[in-house]
């Protein structure tokens, strides 16, 4: 027999014990489907078969003619969906418009979870009956991430009132309570989740959804409490008014974005931008050294692609990464030396790859577009992520400077978008390497911004100074502080005053700081911190020979007699991206030995971070001063 007629049978009994019998010619109106797949299953004359095809034919009858007025649901949270049906794809287009233009995405990935597509399809059924209520509870993420700014502006125009209590609990994004304290998911998940009621009354004059927020935090056990004790009436709401351009389902102080959006982005600056290289295989694509990754690709290159699989443990092959896409691509460019180049892997950590340029190749993704601008001559890039809720940092710290190219994992759980300073005109794959020979360029920098400065300024700021100023703006406490709310969500934007000596003060900080973080400055000599003690060199592992620090004597033990000192216990718990550096870069290093480059190393990121956290309050001055006579310079 069918499932689903087995099912019928059950239902049908429990019926008769509550007292309702069903008619020969009645059936239960519970059909077995997928609901986001609109096609009818053939006839067939297998067993059980023939009831499937008709079971679907019925369901397909009432997703399409049949009017629904309450859909409710905890669908699944896959962000690698497995409907990939037209029928729903082609719904969640409408979604990937805002304010009547394209919503202007990369790679909008996140708009094709399940969960978003069960909503997509409660809001179709919904408006085709004209009235009814939406009730799920789903991954939180849709409510202020900015993929999700068209179906936000979607829901608003298709409701009359919406209702969102966010339950947080998300460990990805680290979220604790306002007050530090432990906060917990109500679900054994990672991702934080979010109940939501969508209301459409039908007969209304059509006006966008009025929208009530509220907030749930603290532990498991305490939130069953409290949804178990209130309903909607009596859960203290705050009423929303998502605006144009992010529709943000989530509080925010309207007048400070207001302000906050009259900013030139950092995508209106630096126009020309992608994230990182995506290796997809970063135990083949990645080496320690120069001549780790030279000897790894000559023999990989010439090995049985079996064999290589097995050698280098690359499991199976993916959709954008297969063995003999690799293979081809390195003996297509030589392989040849030339072609192994640095690549800042983690903040502070350069090691080396081999890159030719091409799709899918050696490395996965080797975004030509903005990576072959890093080799191709001198050049620096700021590596900013977009959104900081998702790193898990208690501030905002996603940005870094790089003059390599960026692996794309560079801060915690990745994200990082490459915005170089310079655009060479060298193209075309033969061309990648143009540091071998001469070649022009040009600023990667927005000719209408740089026209208003000029025009404030008198005099035409250079493409470096402006670079400098922003990289000095985003490493501003005052700056994070102040608009923290708006740095979860996108990228920052930057504050430019109309005062000329003021902007050329914020710019040579901002040089002094590149120069730090580049590990070129001269303040870096002699270093302000020295490696001490006899022993074997390698990071220990384990809790009596592993990596440790030791805040009463600001040392870091590598194993039980070697160790770095001074490390200033702010300087040991400094983050960027997420990752506390000085221990990141270690514990990466674990069962290593430290060459005598590896410890000069460290002894400069060390001393780069203390001067670092000292220029940050010369920096924080000078910003204080920003907020009198700004520009307003918005794309």
């Amino acid at each position: 027999m069918a499932p689903y007629a087995v099912g019928h049978l059950k239902m049908g009994f429990f019926l008769e014990e509550l007292g309702h019998r069903l008619a020969d010619d009645e059936r239960i109106c519970f059909y077995l489907t997928n609901t986001l797949d609109t096609e009818e299953l053939e006839t067939s004359r297998l067993p059980g078969f023939s009831s499937l095809a008709e079971e679907s034919r019925l369901a397909g009858k009432v997703k399409k003619e049949t009017a629904i007025l309450v859909i409710l649901g905890n669908p699944p949270y896959s962000g690698h969906s497995s409907n990939t049906g037209a029928w729903i794809r082609g719904l969640i287009e409408d979604y990937k418009q805002v304010d009547g233009k394209p919503l202007g995405e990369k790679n909008p990935k996140w708009l094709q979870d399940d969960y978003v597509k069960f909503l997509r399809f409660a809001q179709w059924k919904i408006q085709q009956a004209g009235r009814g209520v939406v009730g799920m509870i789903t991954n939180h993420g849709y409510l202020d991430n900015p993929t999700f700014r068209g179906m936000r502006q979607s829901l608003i125009h298709t409701f009359d009132a919406v209702y969102l209590l966010d339950l947080h609990g998300n460990s990805l994004k680290k979220e604790t309570c306002p007050d530090g304290s432990s906060d917990q998911n109500v679900f054994d998940i990672r991702q934080g989740v979010a109940i939501a009621f969508f209301v459409k009354q039908g007969g209304k004059k059509k006006s966008d959804a009025v929208v009530y927020h509220a907030q749930l935090w603290g532990l498991r056990e305490a939130k069953y409490a409290w949804l178990d004790g209130h309903g909607l009436e009596d859960t203290e709401w705050t009423e929303l008014t998502p605006t144009s351009p992010s529709y943000l389902f989530v509080p925010r102080d309207n007048a400070l974005e207001a302000v906050y959006q009259s900013f030139p982005s950092v995508p209106d600056i630096f126009p020309i931008n992608s994230v990182g290289i995506v290796t997809a295989r970063d135990k083949l694509t990645i080496g320690w050294t120069a001549e780790d990754i030279w000897q790894r690709v000559r023999l990989f290159s010439q090995m049985e692609p079996e064999l290589a699989r097995e050698a280098h443990g690359l499991g199976k092959d993916a959709r954008d990464w297969k063995v003999d896409f690799a293979q081809k691509d390195l003996l297509d460019s030589g392989p040849t030396r030339e072609k192994v180049v640095p690549v800042l892997y983690r903040p502070f950590d350069v090691r080396y790859t081999y890159y030719t340029g091409r799709s899918r190749g050696f490395i996965c993704m080797p975004r030509p577009e903005v990576t072959r601008h890093m080799v191709a001559g001198n050049n620096m890039a700021i590596a900013v992520g977009r959104a900081g809720q998702v790193i898990g940092s208690p501030d905002w710290d996603i940005t870094f400077v790089t003059n390599q190219m960026t692996e794309f994992n560079l801060y915690r759980r990745g994200g990082n978008n490459v915005f170089p300073l310079y655009l060479y005109s060298t193209t075309g794959r033969g061309n990648l390497f143009a540091h071998l020979e001469p070649a022009e360029r040009q600023p990667n920098l927005n000719p209408k911004m740089v026209a208003a400065l000029t025009e404030a300024y008198g005099d035409q700021p250079s493409p470096e100074e402006i670079f400098h100023y922003v990289y000095a703006i985003l490493y501003a406490p005052a700056y994070r502080e102040k608009y923290a709310e708006f740095l979860r969500m996108d990228f920052p934007r930057i504050p430019f005053r109309s005062d000329r000596e003021l902007f050329l003060k914020m710019a040579q900080l901002g040089e002094r700081l590149t120069g730090l973080h580049l590990l070129t400055s001269p303040e870096l000599n002699p270093p302000a911190c020295r490696f001490e003690g006899e022993g074997n060199y390698r990071v220990g592992k384990g809790k009596t020979e592993g990596l440790r620090y030791d805040p009463t004597e600001q040392r870091v033990d590598i194993n039980a007699t070697q160790h770095f000192a001074p490390v200033p216990e702010a300087v040991w718990t400094y983050r960027i991206g997420g990752y506390q550096v000085c221990e990141k870069w270690l514990k990466d290093r674990r069962e290593r030995r430290l060459e005598l480059d590896d410890i000069r190393t460290y002894c400069r990121i060390v001393t780069a971070l203390k001067l670092t956290i000292d220029l940050q309050e010369e920096i924080n001055v000078l910003y204080l001063e920003i907020k009198k006579g700004l520009l307003s310079l918005a794309a």
